[in-house]
C-alpha cells in the first residue's frame, strides 16, 4: 500500500527526497571532513623530520639576544637532537603590486637532524636568493625566478619549499607571537605588564598576518634592524607527547627579551584551522536544515492527511485497524528517508575532495572520505530520525479520525474572529483571501515563518562569516577565506531547503483551500485575486520570518566569532528579503493559477 501510494504521488515524494538529503548531504560532510587536516600534517612531519618544540628567542625593543642562550637548552633533560640557533627577523616584501609581511629565517642549508624543509621546486637559498614556504608563495603568486624586493634590496626566489615547523601563511609567526595554550608568566603585582602581544612595537616585530621566506644567514643579518635580530632552536624530544610540558616550563617574558616556544601539537592545530573551520559550519549547517527539513515533512504530511481523509476512511471502513493505516504513513516516509540518506552519503562523497584540500603548504592531502559504518549509521539514524519525527503525530491523528467523518469529508468549521474579519473587511480582495487563509492555519503560518527565519539565519551568518573573513583577510590569497566554501555549501542548502518548505506550504494551502476559493469566485471573486491571495497569504509570514531570519543570522555571527561583528553589506541583506518574497511569489504562482483555473461549479458540486 506504502509503494502503490509513491508511485502515485511522485512529486510529493521527490519534494520530501530533496528536504531530507539537503540535510543528509550537509551532514555527511561535516562527519567527513573531521580529522581531515590531521593526515596531511603528519605527512609533512615526518618527511621534513618536523621538531617536537620550536623555540624563538626575540629581543625586547632597544635591546639584543645572545643566541648562546638558546644553545644550552641542547643538554636539557629529555632531548635527543636539535638545529639551530638559525637568526631570523621580520620584514615588509613586496612583490606582484602589494606588500606583505613576513618572517625570513636565516638557513645556509636545508639539511639538518631536525627541521629539514623539503623543497618543491628549485634549490635552496644562496646570496641573493630566496627560497619561500609553498602555501605563501601559492597565496602571493610568486614562483621560481621571480623578482621580489624585501626590505629596500632586490632579491630572486630560488626555491619553493614546505616545512611542518610553523603556521601556514597567514598564520606563520615566531617569538614573541606565542602558540597554542602557551602564555607567558603574568608580572608581579605592581610590576611592568611587558608588552602588549599582538600590537606591534615601534621598533619591534609586527604580530599580524606574514609569510615565511628562507634566505642565507648573512642576508637575515643585513636585513635585521637593531631591535629585531632573533634566533630559533628546534628540539626532537625522547618522548613526543611531552612537548606541552616541556614548553610550559620554558616561557619567559622579561625587559631583555621573550622566549615564546611552539610544539608540534600547537602547530597541527594551526595547520588544520580551515578544515576545522569548514566542519563545525557543515555541522552548524546540518542542523539548521534538519529543523528546515523537519518543517516541510510536516507541511507536506499535513496537507497529504488533508488530501486522504477520505482514502483513510475507506481503509477503515474495510477492516483495516488504525495501527495498520499509521504504519502505512509511516512507511512510505521512512523508506524516502532511506533513499535521502542514501543520496545524502552519495553526494557527500562527492563533495568532500572539493572541501578538504589543506592547502599547498603540506605535503599530501586528506585522502579518500572516511566513509566508516559510523558516519554511515549516523546519516541514516537521522534521516530515518527526521521522518519519524515529522510524521508520527500526524499518521496517529490520522489513524484516530472518526471513520464516518473520514467518508462524508467533514470539513473542521473555521473559527471566526469578529476583529480579524472587520479589518479584513476593509483590503483589498487579494489581501483579504490572504489574511483569512492565514488566520485560519496558524499553525502552518507560524511554521512558516519558522522554516523561513531559520533558512535566512543561516543564510545571513554564513554571509557575516564571510564578510568577516574578507575583512581579516591577508594580502595575495588568504587561505583562511577558502573555509567560505563550507558556508557557500551551507547557503545553498538552506535556500534549496527553504524553497522545498515554501513549495509545501503552497501545494498544502491549496488543497485545503480549493472550496473556499470556489466559494469565493463564485461571490464575485476573479481567478488572479484567488491567486494573489493565495500567494498574500504565504508571503507576509515569509517576510517575518526573513526579517526575524537577518536579526537571528547577525546574533548568530556574533555569537560564533570571538572577533568584531561584521556586517555584510546592506545589498547583500536587501537581496536575501527580497530574493525570499521573490521565492514565495515564483513557488505559490503556477499552484495558484492551477487552483483557480478549475471552475468553481465543478469545485463546489464535489464538495
Amino acid at each position: 500500500m506504502a509503494a502503490r501510494d509513491l508511485r502515485r504521488r511522485p512529486g510529493q515524494a521527490a519534494l520530501l527526497l530533496v528536504a531530507i538529503a539537503s540535510a543528509t548531504t550537509t551532514l555527511t560532510l561535516g562527519l567527513v571532513l573531521q580529522g581531515a587536516g590531521q593526515k596531511p600534517y603528519q605527512s609533512t612531519r615526518a618527511a621534513t623530520a618536523g621538531p617536537d618544540v620550536v623555540l624563538g628567542l626575540a629581543p625586547q625593543p632597544g635591546t639584543t639576544v645572545d643566541p648562546a642562550d638558546l644553545r644550552k637548552l641542547v643538554s636539557e633533560p629529555g632531548v635527543t637532537a636539535s638545529s639551530g640557533p638559525f637568526p631570523y627577523t621580520e620584514k615588509v616584501v613586496t612583490v606582484g603590486g602589494f606588500s606583505v609581511h613576513a618572517w625570513l629565517q636565516g638557513r645556509d642549508t636545508n639539511t639538518a637532524a631536525v627541521d629539514r624543509p623539503a623543497l618543491s621546486a628549485g634549490q635552496w637559498t644562496r646570496p641573493g636568493g630566496v627560497v619561500l614556504e609553498a602555501g605563501f608563495a601559492e597565496s602571493i603568486g610568486a614562483g621560481v625566478g621571480d623578482r621580489i624586493d624585501i626590505g629596500g634590496r632586490r632579491f630572486t626566489v630560488s626555491g619553493i619549499a614546505v616545512i611542518a615547523a610553523s603556521g601556514p601563511y597567514p598564520k606563520t609567526g615566531f617569538s614573541p607571537i606565542f602558540y597554542g595554550d602557551a602564555k607567558p608568566p603574568l608580572p608581579a603585582p605592581g610590576g611592568d605588564p611587558g608588552p602588549a602581544l599582538g600590537a606591534p612595537p615601534p621598533d619591534g616585530f609586527y604580530l599580524g598576518p606574514a609569510g615565511l621566506i628562507w634566505l642565507t644567514e648573512a642576508d637575515t643579518r643585513a636585513l635585521a634592524g637593531p631591535s629585531t635580530l632573533a634566533y630559533l632552536l628546534n628540539l626532537k624530544l625522547a618522548d613526543p607527547a611531552a612537548a606541552p610540558a616541556f614548553a610550559a616550563t620554558h616561557i619567559f617574558v622579561t625587559e631583555q627579551a621573550v622566549l615564546a616556544p611552539a610544539t608540534w601539537q600547537d602547530l597541527e592545530v594551526i595547520n588544520g584551522w580551515v578544515l576545522r573551520n569548514k566542519q563545525f559550519s557543515l555541522m552548524l549547517g546540518s542542523s539548521l536544515l534538519v529543523l528546515v527539513a523537519v518543517a516541510s515533512i510536516v507541511v507536506l504530511v499535513g496537507g497529504r492527511m488533508a488530501d486522504q481523509v477520505h482514502r483513510v476512511g475507506l481503509l477503515k471502513a474495510v477492516g483495516a485497524t488504525p495501527a495498520l493505516v499509521a504504519a502505512v504513513l509511516l512507511a512510505e516516509h521512512l523508506a524516502i528517508a532511506l533513499a535521502a540518506g542514501g543520496v545524502g552519503l552519495t553526494a557527500g562523497r562527492l563533495l568532500a575532495p572539493l572541501l578538504s584540500d589543506p592547502g599547498a603548504g603540506l605535503l599530501g592531502r586528506a585522502g579518500p572520505p572516511p566513509f566508516t559504518m559510523g558516519t554511515v549509521a549516523v546519516v541514516a539514524a537521522v534521516a530515518l530520525g527526521i521522518a519519524t519525527l515529522a510524521t508520527f503525530v500526524p499518521a496517529i491523528r490520522a489513524a484516530r479520525i472518526n471513520t464516518i467523518q473520514a467518508l462524508a469529508g467533514t470539513v473542521r468549521p473555521p473559527r471566526r474572529n469578529a476583529r480579524l474579519i472587520a479589518l479584513s473587511a476593509r483590503l483589498p480582495v487579494a489581501l483579504l483571501l490572504g489574511l483569512r487563509i492565514a488566520a485560519r492555519r496558524p499553525r502552518r503560518t507560524w511554521l512558516g515563518v519558522f522554516a523561513v527565519a531559520v533558512a535566512i539565519t543561516g543564510i545571513v551568518a554564513s554571509l557575516s562569516a564571510r564578510a568577516n573573513r574578507l575583512v581579516e583577510a591577508a594580502p595575495g590569497v588568504d587561505p583562511r577565506v577558502a573555509m567560505t566554501q563550507g558556508l557557500l555549501v551551507i547557503s545553498v542548502m538552506l535556500a534549496v531547503q527553504a524553497t522545498v518548505n515554501a513549495i509545501c506550504v503552497v501545494w498544502a494551502t491549496t488543497l485545503d483551500t480549493r472550496h473556499a476559493a470556489a466559494l469565493a469566485r463564485a461571490l464575485g471573486a476573479t481567478p488572479g485575486q484567488v491567486s494573489a491571495g493565495l500567494s498574500a497569504a504565504q508571503l507576509l509570514p515569509a517576510l517575518g520570518g526573513a526579517l526575524l531570519g537577518v536579526a537571528g543570522g547577525l546574533g548568530l555571527a556574533q555569537v560564533l566569532d570571538d572577533d568584531a561583528l561584521a556586517v555584510p553589506p546592506l545589498w547583500q541583506l536587501g537581496a536575501v528579503v527580497l530574493g525570499t518574497a521573490l521565492v514565495i511569489v515564483v513557488c505559490t504562482a503556477m499552484p495558484a493559477r492551477i487552483g483557480a483555473s478549475r471552475p468553481a461549479g465543478e469545485v463546489l458540486r464535489a464538495a
